[in-house]
């Protein structure tokens, strides 16, 4: 079934929801907040100091937007306070919205001071500014500069600039981050607290790899299929921010029980030509990016193709296992040896343009491609009752191949400041291969038989939503929107073997066949922020989405998943205590299963670790609770945070052994149970001197895992049913340091330990990291030359993990070589000017669907298990 069949079959059934949805959510919170403003009694905007509502009052008026001078970007709920200039009385005050606006009303002509505080920044005052009867004075951006102490005539730079604390989030500046150059993603998610990436690129989020990433705000089709794969195609040297949301407010997407992770990118406010090139060579891989911008007037193009390549690197693996199925023990020995290698590029094309001074319009498309190519040589011994019965040896070459398309169009108007409308649209297409060809060998090392698994697959969606907000007084925001997903996924998967003939004929065990899911999504929000007079603020919403599936396989007709609605609240606080922020955080998150947990296919390329997905699983349900304390001392900033999870109906991976493969075990995805942890977070960042920085985190939580396993005798597992539980401290910590130094030179130096992860059936091994690099930027500032290296002291990495059960028991060792050296190189071709900042602009943002990337280490023979994209 194409997209255009597929829409209008389902057009009018979505459009009743979507609208139906809209009202029902903005009903349900104008109920809520309405009566407050209809009551009469105005809640007094002046900050305590101030003369407030008893001040004399006026016709003039007074508006500004208070911004960071480093970067523009808004200071959100800074103390606005107006002094009379002849008696240095307050007689007015505010505090800024979340976008740094403010505004200060029915003024009496006068003549006055303006002063404007916030934590982590130095005061600023505006002085002699005289108003007129009717005036309305617009004060434009006013920037505040990040505090500074002389302590023993050395400036040290406060540390907003590196940490920004905000009511839902934490932001991390990667901007100067000098060992990630030339390298992706993953080498900056690496610094950024509360993250955990592993070895292979997979995120978590204390201890959850069930989250979203987000590119700019907007979903991408290159982060369905696999958030690690994602990560590589996003160079380092690209990325300016990094904000963890921990606690998502109503506005995103129900979806990532974990939290949502969106990298944003560098982007300039500057008119005329330039090309910035970036490259570098390695031992492990090497890179090319061409970045050009184009800006004149009220109009910009921005052009971006970046190329990675990732090679020798050498893969080891060792496994024993044994398996207690039918009451006959059978013991596997595997030893796989191989190398991996892999191609990465991204191409985007944007257009921005200025439609009126309050309105503007923008448009961009991605094309992304990913071919990553493993080859393994693999050795299986079998022995039954302690006596070797077979050894065989097989040769795997996995093809694990991505093309993506994600094109958008968006318009925003602004009203006035605070309030803006604006409709996004997103268009997302992704084809994805994940093939293996074996070849079977013989004792004397003769071709015994091939095989094949062919699996090809489209993730396609359409996407509308449309956002409001407007403030109430100046401080209180109300936002509503709404959203409408439509996706198709197709996956046409087949195992072959080789027939009498020399050619592969298909299996017929119910190894091949097709999965069409058709998952649409219609939601509505709406969100309520308001800012008290002691400034406390409190930041609540709600949001109901529906789901809409229709699935089916081309053998078994049409599955029984059903459709679901839920209801998802949230809730976020915070104050600052004596210089101490508090932050309170409450949300619900659902987690649907995406592809990989969906797709049957069988994926038999180490035929004693086969993976298949069920595509009858049910999304999961998470209720999230978190306490977070910030505070700068001296040099010292220090963010701890403690927090709860309890998910049920967790789709959880499980293993069984197989009934009719000797020695063999199964991984699938059940619904299995519950899923509680509770852990902190801590994080501290020194600034030595102003040239110096030191950083310090340690990441712990505790989890139990509890799911009634049933096995499924079409799938070759045992049928008995079984309680299984498991429990365990996961702790991990590190360390980073960067200075800076004359002439030009930086150096900056990082390593971390992540200790082992607990499993429902055991544990995932720990591992670590580390790096040192050093940067010589060019006199002119228009080039830079770096040199980067990697895990230097040891040649490879283990992990060792283990997995049991009443059938089977099982270790295994993944050897991971990482040590690498990269040169890097920068220049910037081309002449800018400096722009006004423009204003922001809106587009979709997809944030949901649990994500491929919470796969363990890859096994001998290929990928994760369950290839494909995932319809998120």
């Amino acid at each position: 079934m194409n997209t255009s069949t597929f829409s209008s079959r389902l057009s009018q059934r979505i459009a009743r929801s979507f609208f139906f949805l809209f009202f029902v959510g903005s009903t349900l919170v104008a109920q809520a907040q309405l009566p407050m403003m209809g009551t009469g009694t105005t809640q007094p905007k002046a900050l305590p100091g101030t003369a407030g509502a008893e001040a004399p009052k006026g016709t003039a008026k007074m508006t500004g937007q208070v911004v960071d001078a480093t970067d523009a970007k808004p200071v959100e709920y800074a103390s606005i306070a107006l002094y009379d200039l002849a008696t240095n009385k307050a007689i007015d005050g505010t505090v800024a919205d979340e976008k740094g606006k403010f505004s200060l009303q029915k003024l009496p002509a006068g003549t006055y001071n303006l002063l404007i505080t916030f934590v982590g920044f130095e005061n600023t005052t505006i002085n002699t500014l005289t108003l007129a009867d009717g005036q309305n004075l617009e004060l434009g951006a006013i920037k505040l500069n990040s505090s500074v102490k002389q302590l023993d005539e050395v400036t040290v730079t406060g540390q907003a600039a590196l940490i920004e604390e905000k009511v839902d989030r934490l932001v991390f500046n990667a901007e100067k981050d000098i060992t990630s150059k030339g390298g992706d993603a993953a080498d900056v998610l690496r610094k950024v607290p509360l993250l955990t990436v592993d070895l292979d690129g997979n995120v978590s989020i204390r201890g959850s790899q069930n989250i979203r990433v987000l590119i700019n705000n907007k979903p991408s089709t290159i982060v369905a299929s696999s958030v690690a794969d994602a990560l590589k195609q996003i160079p380092a040297d690209q990325i300016k921010t990094v904000e963890v949301i921990t606690s998502p407010s109503a506005k995103y997407d129900a979806e990532g029980t974990g939290g949502i992770i969106n990298i944003i990118t560098k982007k300039n406010s500057l008119q005329g030509l330039n090309l910035n090139v970036d490259s570098g060579v390695g031992n492990r891989g090497s890179m090319l990016g061409l970045n050009g911008n184009y800006r004149k007037g009220k109009i910009g193009f921005n052009l971006g193709g970046m190329g990675r390549m990732s090679y020798n690197t050498p893969t080891l693996y060792s496994l024993e296992q044994t398996s207690f199925a039918n009451g006959i023990p059978t013991l596997t020995r595997q030893n796989g040896a191989g190398n991996s290698s892999g191609m990465y590029a991204n191409y985007s094309l944007g257009f921005d343009y200025d439609l009126a001074p309050n309105q503007s319009l923008t448009a961009g498309v991605r094309f992304g491609a990913r071919n990553m190519l493993n080859q393994q040589n693999l050795t299986t011994q079998l022995y039954s009752n302690g006596i070797l019965d077979a050894t065989s040896t097989r040769t795997v070459d996995v093809k694990n191949l991505s093309g993506t398309l994600d094109a958008n169009l968006d318009y925003l108007r602004t009203f006035k400041p605070g309030q803006e409308w604006s409709i996004s649209t997103l268009y997302s297409r992704n084809n994805l291969t994940n093939n293996f060809d074996a070849d079977l060998l013989g004792d004397a090392n003769e071709l015994t038989g091939r095989q094949q698994n062919l699996n090809k697959n489209l993730n396609q969606e359409i996407t509308i939503q449309t956002d409001y907000q407007t403030p109430i007084k100046s401080n209180q925001q109300f936002e509503i929107g709404a959203k409408g997903i439509i996706r198709q996924v197709n996956s046409d998967y087949r195992y072959l073997i080789e027939g009498p003939t020399g050619s592969f004929v298909t299996e017929t065990n119910g190894t091949s066949g097709a999965l069409l899911y058709n998952q649409n999504i219609a939601a509505a929000y709406s969100s309520y922020t308001y800012t008290t007079k002691n400034r406390y603020t409190f930041k609540g919403g709600l949001r109901y989405e529906h789901t809409f599936i229709d699935a089916s396989t081309r053998e078994g007709g049409n599955l029984d998943v059903g459709n679901y609605g839920v209801l998802v609240p949230s809730l976020n606080a915070s104050k600052t205590i004596s210089g101490t922020t508090v932050k309170l955080g409450y949300n619900r998150r659902i987690q649907r299963p995406g592809l990989q947990q969906l797709n049957p296919n069988f994926n038999a390329a180490n035929p004693q670790n086969i993976t298949i997905g069920n595509p009858s699983l049910s999304p999961e349900l998470t209720n999230n609770f978190e306490l977070g304390l910030s505070r700068t001392i001296k040099k010292t900033f220090i963010n701890a945070t403690f927090f709860g999870r309890s998910t049920n109906n967790a789709i959880t991976q499980v293993s069984q052994a197989s009934d009719t493969l000797v020695g063999a075990i199964v991984t699938t995805y059940q619904n299995i149970g519950r899923q509680h942890a509770y852990g902190t977070n801590i994080f501290a960042n020194v600034a030595v001197t102003s040239k110096i920085n030191i950083g310090l985190f340690l990441n712990s939580h505790y989890t139990s895992l509890t799911g009634q396993r049933s096995g499924d005798p079409a799938m070759g597992l045992d049928g008995a049913s079984a309680t299984i539980t498991n429990t365990g401290f996961t702790v991990g910590g590190g360390s980073f340091a960067s200075a800076q130094f004359g002439n030009g030179w930086g150096a900056q130096a990082f390593g971390f330990m992540q200790g082992s992860q607990v499993q429902l059936q055991g544990r995932q091994g720990g591992f670590g990291f580390y790096s040192l690099g050093v940067k010589k930027d060019f006199a002119n500032k228009k080039g830079s030359l770096g040199l980067a290296a990697e895990n230097f002291l040891s040649n490879r990495f283990n992990i060792n993990s283990t997995l049991n059960s009443a059938q089977f028991s099982q270790v295994s060792n993944t050897y991971l070589y990482n040590r690498g050296v990269r040169m890097t190189f920068t220049y910037k071709l081309g002449k800018m000017t400096v722009s006004p900042v423009r204003k922001k602009t809106k587009s979709v943002s997809n944030d949901d669907v649990k994500s491929d990337g919470g796969t363990q280490t890859q096994q001998p023979g290929g990928a994760p298990a369950g290839p494909g994209g995932s319809p998120r």
